[in-house]
């Protein structure tokens, strides 16, 4: 079996999304030059607002937009498969959108759309988050094959519920596309990444933002590339970067063979 290359992308986004578009379209040609064929970016890479009703202003309507054209040109143009970790999204009620992860193919075709399902609450003293007030959630499942293997698509959040990766049991990656808090993901991130890498058998890909926001917001950071056996592969700490590793289909299928999990599922 052919490895495949594949690329996490860290950004430390703010609210110009044109800067972000800009600086996301380095990177994908840093990890093209790398040899990556698929690349993924992170959650709210092209827009994080000074509050969270800042998105409504940019949120486009579904098959158009700037965020959307700079992906499919993007894939297109330097013939790499790209994950856009998420984007807001009209969703048809006034005050909030869609917070969607889209997947073009390396035409620049739009192959996939998942709807994040999952809002993150959180408080913690001064610390609060409550995403269900400017987010409608997703309600279904998405996994899209690729040349690199059936795909699994989730965003931040969903880590925390391993019901959702099971009910695409079998995918051969997985994509975690997050911006998770630095409180919480100080504590949950990698053991959260390693466990559904290892329940699964199954690749985890995890681009994150990772750096002090304009906003004022600390994200975690940490994109990393977990394999089926729960090990990180690769990883970047903080700030913005190109997390590149191989993906070895033989290695997950004697993994699989070794460790027959998912045939003994029994619930």
């Amino acid at each position: 079996m052919t490895t495949h290359r594949i690329a996490a992308i860290q950004m430390v986004s703010e609210s110009a999304v044109e800067e972000n578009l800009a600086a996301a379209g380095e990177l994908i040609a840093r990890a093209v030059q790398g040899g990556a064929r698929l690349v993924a970016l992170p959650e709210n890479f092209a827009f994080m607002g000074a509050g969270e009703g800042d998105k409504l202003a940019v949120r486009e309507r579904d098959g158009m937009g700037p965020i959307q054209d700079f992906l499919a040109n993007a894939a297109a143009r330097s013939r790499v498969w790209i994950v856009g970790g998420s984007i807001p999204m009209d969703c048809g009620e006034p005050d909030k959108v869609a917070n969607a992860c889209l997947v073009y193919d390396d035409t620049g075709r739009r192959v996939a759309r998942y709807d994040k399902i999952h809002l993150f609450g959180f408080e913690s003293g001064d610390e609060r988050y409550e995403e269900a007030r400017t987010v409608a959630p997703g309600d279904r499942t998405v996994a899209v094959d690729t040349p690199f293997g059936r795909a699994g698509l989730s965003i931040c959040y969903d880590l925390r519920f391993p019901e959702l990766y099971r009910a695409f049991a079998g995918a051969n990656l997985v994509f975690v596309p997050s911006a998770f808090t630095y409180t919480t993901g100080s504590a949950h991130w990698e053991p959260l990444l390693r466990a559904r890498a290892i329940e699964n058998l199954a690749w985890v890909i995890a681009p994150a933002q990772g750096g002090t926001h304009p906003n004022g917001r600390r994200t975690w950071g940490h994109t990393m590339v977990v394999d089926p056996w729960g090990a990180i592969r690769a990883e970047l700490d903080e700030g913005p970067g190109v997390v590149v590793s191989d993906i070895d289909p033989a290695f997950q299928a004697r993994m699989r063979a070794s460790l027959r999990a998912l045939e003994h599922r029994v619930l």
